[in-house]
């Protein structure tokens, strides 16, 4: 019993670490790349008006998932056509490291 609880667990932090290093993208890259996002999300990260979204400290994954979406056409709403044309310039690498780089900064 004690080696199947010993397996599963090995296993499962074995998965939760790949799960997390599947998510990192490269910061510094990031950085760079959100130089384009500061003119609505800020340069930190906090949207310069209330109508545009904090993005510091947003889940990475998250990041990610809207990211996709604007550049698929998935979403709509808001400033979505502004967002999808940002996004369209933005491979799945940058996107990768521009989520990494707003989830680092922490919430403000």
């Amino acid at each position: 019993m004690k080696l199947i609880l010993s397996t599963a667990l090995t296993l499962g932090l074995s998965h939760l670490a790949l799960s997390h290093s599947a998510l990192a993208g490269d910061i510094a890259a990031g950085k760079t790349k959100a130089a384009m996002c500061a003119a609505c999300h800020g340069l930190d990260g906090i949207g310069i008006m209330p109508t545009y979204p904090n993005l510091a400290g947003q889940h990475e994954a998250y990041l990610k998932l809207a990211l996709h979406a604007y550049k698929k056409g998935e979403r709509t709403g808001g400033q979505a056509a502004i967002m999808a044309a940002m996004a369209a310039t933005l491979n799945d690498t940058d996107i990768d490291n521009v989520a990494a780089y707003y989830a680092s900064l922490g919430a403000k």
